[in-house]
């Protein structure tokens, strides 16, 4: 089949840089020309604007974690603006104000922490979170490098500002098209993700589902584009 001319631009997490985005990006440009974003700003609002200013009108964009929350958002700032949206282990918001001043609390204690650690313990305290849990050791090994090239009170405020308690939810501005890709191992984006609505979940899959399965995510992400793009 050949390539169309529609761009598809793939947002890194939180400690990610674009490449994380490869292994997909790469089976995915095979019909669509493909963008791995790497941000140059250290502020939720900023990046949301980075987003807009790198993805032309009639582009998709697919964000993994935080990259989702900032297309979410992007979207929702500028309704129309993308010919589809592709969530993996994302979520448009918290709504209860008690779970939202205890993630801002928790976030900002997690901030003050980075500040004051070098980038070898952040990414150590990092890689133990239960998210990492279903990676196999030489995925979380290959994912390093790119963590440690971050500097620690970038991402301190980074964290703050991103931090889903500050965050105004968008589950009434959800764009469309929208698919929402959660992981099977992942049960809270799971249950976010059915939520959402066309939903699709990746059998023996994690948080990260497309460092895990990258293929199948592909394959997922092109069938939606082709269905809305082709």
């Amino acid at each position: 089949m050949a390539p169309v001319s529609a761009e598809v631009v793939f947002v890194p997490g939180f400690m990610q840089l674009g490449s994380a985005w490869e292994a997909v990006a790469r089976e995915v440009g095979e019909r669509y020309p493909s963008t791995c974003l790497d941000f140059s700003t250290w502020t939720f609002e900023k990046r949301v604007a980075e987003l807009l200013a790198a993805a032309q009108p009639g582009a998709a964009v697919v964000g993994y974690s935080l990259g989702g929350r900032i297309a979410l958002h992007a979207a929702a700032r500028e309704p129309g603006r993308f010919a589809g949206v592709a969530l993996v282990g994302a979520t448009p918001g918290i709504e209860d104000p008690a779970e939202r001043a205890e993630r801002v609390r928790a976030d900002d204690e997690l901030a003050a922490w980075m500040e004051r650690a070098s980038i070898e313990e952040v990414v150590d305290r990092w890689e133990r979170l239960s998210v990492f849990g279903t990676q196999p050791p030489e995925l979380v090994a290959a994912q390093r490098p790119g963590r440690l090239s971050h500097d620690p009170v970038r991402l301190a405020s980074l964290l703050r500002s991103a931090s889903p308690g500050r965050l105004e939810p968008v589950w009434d501005r959800l764009p469309s098209p929208l698919i929402a890709i959660a992981g099977e191992l992942d049960e809270r984006y799971v249950q976010i993700a059915r939520r959402i609505g066309n939903a699709v979940i990746v059998p023996g899959g994690g948080h990260a589902a497309h460092l895990e399965q990258p293929e199948r995510v592909a394959a997922l992400l092109r069938e939606f584009l082709d269905e809305h793009l082709g």
